[in-house]
């Protein structure tokens, strides 16, 4: 038997996704800028996906105020919003958390000539303020995470956006919400999503962008999605991405639910340190077991059939730079883990994660 508790890295595909995808190469297999009736099919699916998209990225019920564009997923959405605005001058506020698909493209920015401020989450009792508070006249962009991958730290970017406005109307401010997407209200002038993260498939995201953001596209070619981001639409993958989202639904109470019995059972074992604390969302634990390093710990699971993390995919097993920023020690964040639910986990999970955790503790530790 399986136990899946990794669902920040990645979720399994939906079977609404399944369905959709599958009918969309078996019946709208057309390729959008085709002059028939096989394109024009394939566009109606595009374009049905947007305004649920549209509709669904605030999640306050008000439709996003401009426009989307289908991408290969986050670290296109990404790139192409902070590379896509063409910054000449101006200073750059960004916090030391983000995902490296944003950080990399600031820090060639920052080699560039742009002033960057980095924020760290340890610094401040409120860091939305923080944020805002680091704004001036000069500031050209505000880049961050909605919900941080590796811990579930929560930003409330509904408040930062209009904080930052009151500072500086011309600020652009960008949202990483490739964790919040669904599940925390968002708004931004521009906001990277990905599908793999709500039970879409992989290779498919898209990029929100306000009406009146001016952005230059990274991919040329045919022009298509109105010139932001050529080569030939994935029909298939956005439909299975528009029925994910329609699909979608953040279990929060039950995500505390077993987040409360993680952090009850896990408590039992001693040298346990949990680096998820009230600001984190409840499907995101993330936890540190004293003289046991993250890479034992997650083969002794793996032999078991129990799937978790050390922190970002991305990272590739390298122990994580990021949880400095929450204030982890080095010694703590090389013995982390993170385990991240979805709405298939169960309490009886939990308890067997639970038991191999501390059965490969008393083993190790010996």
């Amino acid at each position: 038997m399986m136990i899946y508790l990794d669902n920040a890295a990645t979720t399994k595909p939906c079977a609404e996704c399944v369905r959709a995808v599958a009918s969309a190469m078996e019946n709208t297999f057309g390729n959008a800028s085709s002059m028939h009736d096989m394109g024009t099919a394939s566009i109606e699916v595009i374009s049905r996906a947007k305004r649920t998209l549209l509709n669904a990225v605030t999640g306050t019920g008000k439709p996003f105020d401009g426009e989307v564009i289908f991408t290969s997923g986050a670290t296109e959405s990404n790139n192409t919003a902070l590379a896509g605005l063409n910054l000449r001058s101006g200073k750059i506020v960004t916090t030391s958390i983000e995902h490296p698909s944003q950080a990399r493209v600031v820090d060639k920015l920052e080699a560039s000539g742009h002033e960057v401020v980095r924020l760290s989450p340890k610094d401040f009792d409120d860091f939305e303020g923080a944020v805002a508070n680091a704004v001036d006249n000069n500031t050209a962009l505000v880049s961050c995470m909605a919900v941080n991958n590796e811990t579930g730290f929560c930003i409330d970017v509904e408040r930062l956006y209009k904080a930052v406005k009151a500072k500086n109307p011309r600020t652009v401010v960008h949202i990483d919400a490739v964790q919040g997407f669904l599940k925390v209200p968002l708004d931004a002038d521009l906001i990277s999503v990905s599908g793999h993260k709500i039970h879409a498939s992989k290779g498919i995201g898209a990029l929100y962008i306000k009406k009146g953001v001016v952005l230059s596209p990274l991919i040329l070619g045919g022009g298509q999605q109105n010139k932001m981001r050529s080569g030939t639409e994935p029909v298939e993958l956005i439909a299975g991405f528009e029925a994910a989202v329609n699909a979608y639904d953040y279990k929060r109470g039950m995500f505390e639910d077993l987040k409360s019995l993680l952090v009850n059972e896990v408590s039992k074992i001693s040298g346990v340190r949990f680096n998820s604390d009230d600001k984190c969302l409840p499907n995101i634990v993330n936890f540190s077991v004293a003289g046991v390093r993250s890479e034992i710990m997650l083969h002794s699971l793996e032999e078991a059939g129990i799937y978790i993390s050390n922190g970002s995919a991305c990272s590739k097993g390298k122990t994580s730079g990021v949880l400095k920023a929450f204030g982890v020690s080095d010694k703590d964040a090389d013995c982390a883990l993170r385990v991240s639910f979805c709405a298939d986990n169960t309490a009886d999970e939990v308890q067997m994660l639970v038991k191999k955790l501390a059965e490969t503790v008393k083993r190790v530790r010996r």
